[in-house]
């Protein structure tokens, strides 16, 4: 067995039992840091369907309630809204025969002003309907309120860290892997607000909503290594 092979397998030997003490020595554990934040953006969609023997009179129909629902809105300088989905189809009656026509179109609805998008939806619900609410946080909302949770994670961390040194009696650690997650649950309310022609605006009261609450969480996967 010549030197040269001997030198080898000592040192293959020498980094396998380092790699092994090191292993040893590697603790692996989790923190994290949450919190619940009031929901402050509600985004709603409207929309409007009609049926009539000629297709000219659904999209003159349409047009109209949504020329009308966007003339509206402009008088709500904190309410977002774009037009959604507009489309219409034949209904085929008996021997595949065109009965009618039918059209639906949808307007999306997006505030902070919750007030202002409850004002406005009671009146566009004269000539639509309110198929769909959702509550989230605004972007700049989740960005601080992310940025404020991952410092409070890595504090915790650093505090676990700490307390496991001492716990195992080591002189100090070093940092092996550090992963960090970001994790939000966020409620969505589906209402569904069914309205008759025959119902004055007068008598449909604005929608009272609850925004809730979104809970955000930011978790650190974490390694050390103790010396």
């Amino acid at each position: 067995m010549s030197a040269r092979y001997l030198l080898s397998l000592m040192l293959i030997l020498g980094l396998a039992a380092q790699a092994q003490a090191e292993a040893l020595n590697r603790i692996d554990f989790q923190v994290e840091a949450s919190r619940d934040v009031s929901n402050d953006l509600l985004t709603t969609s409207l929309s409007v369907e009609t049926q009539d023997a000629l297709p000219a009179k659904v999209a003159q129909h349409l047009n109209t309630v949504l020329n009308g629902a966007l003339k509206r809105a402009a008088g709500y300088k904190t309410v977002r809204v774009s037009s959604g989905s507009q489309n219409s189809y034949p209904v085929y009656g008996e021997n595949n025969h065109i009965d009618a026509w039918r059209g639906h179109a949808e307007l999306r609805i997006e505030s902070s002003d919750f007030k202002a998008a409850s004002e406005l939806i009671m009146q566009l619900q004269k000539d639509m309907q309110l198929s769909d609410v959702q509550f989230t946080l605004a972007t700049d909302t989740r960005s601080a309120t992310t940025a404020m949770l991952t410092v409070e994670a890595i504090k915790a961390f650093q505090a676990r860290a700490e307390v496991i040194r001492r716990a195992m009696g080591a002189k100090s650690y070093k940092t092996v892997r550090l992963a960090i997650h970001e994790a939000g649950n966020q409620p969505r309310y589906p209402v569904a607000m069914l309205r008759s022609s025959a119902v004055a605006e007068s008598d449909i009261p604005a929608p009272d909503f609850a925004s809730g609450d979104t809970k955000l969480t930011v978790q650190i996967d974490a390694s050390i290594e103790l010396h």
